[in-house]
């Protein structure tokens, strides 16, 4: 299988390694007598186990902290559990946090090791396809909160981050194709190679156990468009929003079905929706907004919102809570052509009510 290592970043570069046993470069963080909290999530125990054989053969102290799956790990309590274990364990700033998990978990564990004596390090193994090419990247961690997703967080870069495709092999099918939404939002807004890939083979794409090496070409690409916007824009001022594309409506709809929706099922939808919004503006052509719908559908995705116009009252609400947004005005990340991203700022309520109910028609 193919190795393939980005650096992310530049003032303090760090390495994503995609690569067959990637877990035995835990031992370059380790060190007799460190302490390293390892906080993961039910279901990975095969990862766990081997990050503590690593760690501990390394004389590393490990301490495992398992949180709830999925979205339910980033509450404000999962949080005040994890700064206790810190204490009692005596945690100091030379020690080390390791996320093992999804997405939800390495935002967990970043936000830990950030706020932990003000910034210890972390290293993020991510074990599912989300968590390789969307939250372990780039550093920002958060937690989120009953008025909205990620709205408590920071900045802070992991010292690397290490994923072995074997272990995205056995996911299960659904959340595997969720994750390649991060991947296609991607090829829209800076690489358009993602697209031509998935729609030659979609199949193989889609499949978790499908080829490897498309496996790992499609993870180092999607990585590599986050390395190149992350070296540009650490802290989101302004190019980094681009990578935000599709998460407003996405966030607005995961907010009101209350973490239900998988996190790249909504933004797949909410790609949609901006693609609807950009073209309704002006900005793209017919054919750009049928790709978002073609590619997207071709990997099993949707594209549509069943809830109904019912919700927009909610979403509306939602998305004007948004990071993006600034006082009442809304602020999406859209395209004006394939890899095109610009930003479409207060956009007519008669268009936003538009392409929302162009995403919810059947």
């Amino acid at each position: 299988m193919t190795a393939r290592t980005v650096q992310v970043g530049e003032d303090r570069p760090y390495p994503v390694h995609i690569e067959a046993g990637a877990v035995s470069r835990l031992a370059e963080h380790a060190r007799p007598g460190r302490r390293v909290l390892v906080v993961h999530q039910p279901g990975r125990e095969d990862v766990v186990d081997q990050a503590t054989e690593v760690l501990g053969s390394a004389g590393a102290q490990v301490v495992r902290a398992l949180v709830p799956d999925a979205e339910a790990a980033k509450r404000a309590d999962v949080l005040v559990r994890l700064w206790a274990r810190l204490g009692q364990e005596g945690f100091t700033r030379d020690d080390l946090v390791v996320g093992i998990g999804g997405g939800a978990v390495t935002d967990l564990a970043g936000f830990v090791a950030a706020s932990w004596l003000r910034g210890v390090e972390v290293v993020h193994l991510p074990s599912s396809l989300l968590g390789v090419v969307d939250a372990a990247v780039g550093g920002k961690t958060g937690i989120n909160t009953a008025e909205g997703k990620n709205l408590v967080g920071a900045f802070h870069p992991p010292a690397a981050v290490l994923c072995d495709p074997v272990w995205l092999r056995t996911m299960p099918p659904a959340d595997y194709v969720s994750g390649l939404a991060e991947v296609l939002k991607c090829g829209f807004v800076a690489d358009p190679g993602i697209l031509d890939l998935v729609e030659a083979r979609p199949e193989e794409a889609r499949d978790p156990a499908g080829d490897p090496e498309l496996a790992v070409e499609l993870m180092a690409r999607a990585v590599q468009v986050k390395a190149d916007v992350v070296a540009a824009d650490l802290r989101e001022s302004s190019l980094r929003e681009v990578l935000n594309y599709g998460h407003t409506y996405g966030h607005a709809v995961e907010l009101v079905e209350d973490y239900t929706w998988r996190h790249g099922d909504a933004v797949a939808v909410g790609m949609v929706f901006v693609a609807q919004l950009a073209h309704r503006s002006g900005l793209i052509n017919q054919a750009l907004l049928d790709r978002h719908e073609r590619v997207l559908s071709a990997v099993g995705l949707p594209t549509r919102y069943p809830a109904g116009a019912g919700r927009w009252e909610q979403l509306r609400e939602a998305m004007a809570r948004d990071k993006k947004s600034r006082g009442t005005t809304l602020r999406f990340v859209a395209l004006e052509g394939l890899a095109r991203p610009t930003r479409l700022v207060d956009p007519p309520e008669e268009l936003l009510q538009a392409a929302h109910a162009a995403v919810t028609s059947t």
